[in-house]
């Protein structure tokens, strides 16, 4: 259904904050969803200044100009393929001593008090770092932080924390130590993250939990004053959040939806009058909420 609307561009900018800020004192409820512009307006680009801070070497080895392109490399062995990747795990993970602009605290800091729920599609645990209740995230694509049997040959995820440190301590001339690559406890084939981009992703009992829980948000505020709130989701995948937002507002005659995404924050015609879309940066928008 989604594919036959008539979409339009944003008309609006920062004059209209007051009347989202109306919006999220007056709903009963709110659902953010979120996508890679959220963790850009953040500071964690994959791109530029941060790609040559910490992958300069990788770039004079291999040629690659951002993070994104290396996860694509064909490195020709596990050692190197491991190098990489425990790397950009680490420094989009579990670096800690990287600090963001404050965007994810300021949200947090504008739905709190509310009755809301989160559905992302990024994968590096900012929501949890900035004080979000686990129990309210569905992250739809993966995590970062987990490992899974690349065949796979069980349904099960492991935190793989300890072992990316090791990886990264011990890594030399962009290389890991054999001993190191990580491989599955019950057939021995070698591990992957556990990031969606096949049909081998495993959706653990974790994953389906969140699934559950987010299904029971959206039929429990049915027909209830809901503001679906999209920062930063593109369109790489829609059908995950932008699509579904877009339809449950047009069958909610009392919901709203904001669409705040520098570059691309659009509309279906059929809910425009309902709708907030701004083509602005996230953490400044929501600095004047």
């Amino acid at each position: 259904m989604c594919s036959k609307m008539k979409i339009t561009k944003s008309t609006k900018n920062y004059s209209a904050c007051p009347q989202i800020k109306e919006l999220l004192n007056e709903c009963d409820s709110v659902l953010i969803g979120a996508g890679a512009g959220l963790s850009v307006s953040e500071g964690f680009s994959y791109s530029g200044k941060r790609f040559e801070k910490y992958f300069s070497d990788f770039k004079n080895k291999y040629g690659f100009s951002d993070m994104y392109s290396g996860g694509f490399y064909p490195y020709k062995t596990l050692e190197e393929y491991w190098a990489y990747w425990s790397r950009y795990i680490f420094v989009n993970r579990f670096n800690e001593s990287e600090k963001g602009n404050g965007v994810y605290k300021k949200l947090f800091e504008l739905v709190n008090k509310k009755d809301y729920f989160v559905i992302t599609t990024n994968v590096d645990h900012q929501f949890q770092k900035a004080g979000f209740d686990k129990s309210r995230l569905f992250y739809t694509q993966g995590d970062f932080g987990l490992f899974q049997c690349s065949v796979p040959c069980h349904k099960k995820t492991y935190d793989n924390e300890k072992q990316i440190l090791q990886m990264v301590e011990q890594q030399k001339d962009l290389k890991i130590p054999s001993e190191l690559i990580p491989k599955c406890p019950v057939c021995g084939k070698p591990m992957t993250m556990n990031l969606r981009v096949d049909n081998s992703f495993i959706e653990d009992s974790f994953w389906e939990k969140a699934a559950a829980r987010y299904s029971t948000f959206i039929e429990k505020h049915q027909n209830k004053k809901i503001l679906f709130l999209e920062l930063g989701v593109g369109f790489n995948t829609p059908g995950i959040i932008k699509y579904p937002f877009w339809q449950m507002t047009l069958q909610n005659p009392v919901s709203h939806y904001v669409s705040i995404n520098k570059g691309e924050s659009y509309c279906p015609t059929e809910i425009q009058n309902r709708s907030f879309c701004i083509d602005e940066d996230i953490g400044k928008v929501l600095e004047r909420l």
